[in-house]
């Protein structure tokens, strides 16, 4: 590769211009300005009247000066702007960036100037539901819902073309790479799962989600997880596996409280020498207080009439 070469490639991965960042525009009060063009057409209504009672050259004069009164009223007024609360206007002339107007009532700027309305107000936006595969490659379906604002005006209309639909797509390809880094479920480890830790996800989410959108100079709010299952394909046989993990479960907690009980028991016999028991019958008792406290079904009681070795 020549110098030449290295040279352009440097050049044209490098930004043209630095990003353009959010500024007050210069304006001033809409009912001074307006109090201002009532006077001059005031004036112009004066010349107008007074051209009608002139003759020659003098009622030319009142005349042409009136006609100009007129044409600067109507440009003045092009420059009145009504910001409402809750959004912005952007001020730009002749194609550069002058500013932003937050003030809300009635404000007057440029009036060549192009005002472009932007909502500041917190949003809503549900992701489309999205079909991906997590970390352990089982297809899941996921969706989300994204709470946001546009926090810097310049950069929301300048650095991108459409920043809703920006913040769409990057809600979308944020959510598919959770998704793709962390598995459905932990089954029994330490790991982050999507549906056992779902604020760390969440906050994971919104953290990556912010990176994402912050040149388009919008900010993220909170995200949340509003769907999140297997896909059909899949959801029966991970139920099946769910519920087997569950019984495990189950069985294993049971036979640890039975093996207390019997512990406890066999404990408390030996204290209170209630009755003396060789190791064959220890482990007969065992076996029989094992098969009541494990057993799902009642047990069929049974009544020894003869000696405890017979």
């Amino acid at each position: 590769m020549t110098a030449q070469t290295q040279v352009n490639d440097t050049a044209i991965l490098s930004p043209s211009q630095p990003p353009i960042h959010e500024r007050a525009a210069w304006y001033i009060p809409g009912p001074l300005q307006l109090v201002a063009d009532l006077i001059l057409l005031i004036v112009m209504g004066i010349l107008f009247w007074q051209g009608g009672q002139q003759h020659g050259g003098l009622k030319a004069v009142f005349i042409v000066l009136g006609i100009v009164l007129a044409v600067a009223v109507s440009i003045l007024l092009r420059g009145i702007t009504i910001v409402a609360p809750g959004r912005a206007h952007v001020v730009q002339l002749f194609g550069k960036y002058k500013g932003t107007v937050r003030e809300p009532g009635m404000q007057w700027v440029h009036p060549f100037s192009n005002r472009i309305p932007i909502s500041t107000r917190i949003r809503n936006m549900e992701t489309a539901q999205a079909k991906v595969n997590d970390a352990d490659g089982n297809p899941i379906e996921i969706a989300a819902v994204v709470v946001w604002r546009v926090e810097d005006t310049a950069q929301a209309t300048y650095s991108v073309d459409n920043y809703e639909k920006f913040v769409a797509i990057q809600s979308e390809t944020a959510i598919r790479h959770i998704a793709l880094s962390y598995p459905y479920d932990s089954r029994g480890t330490d790991k982050l799962s999507l549906r056992e830790n779902a604020d760390e996800i969440t906050q994971r989410l919104s953290a990556e989600l912010t990176d994402r959108v912050r040149s388009a100079g919008v900010h993220v709010i909170e995200t949340r997880l509003t769907r999140l299952s297997y896909a059909p394909e899949i959801a029966g046989a991970m139920l099946r596996q769910q519920q087997a993990s569950a019984v495990v479960g189950a069985r294993r907690t049971i036979v640890q409280g039975a093996v207390g009980m019997v512990q406890l028991a066999l404990q408390q016999l030996e204290e209170q020498d209630v009755v003396t028991l060789d190791e064959e019958r220890k482990a007969a008792m065992v076996s029989n207080l094992l098969v009541v406290l494990c057993s799902e079904q009642a047990t069929q009681q049974v009544v020894n009439t003869g000696s405890l070795y017979s």
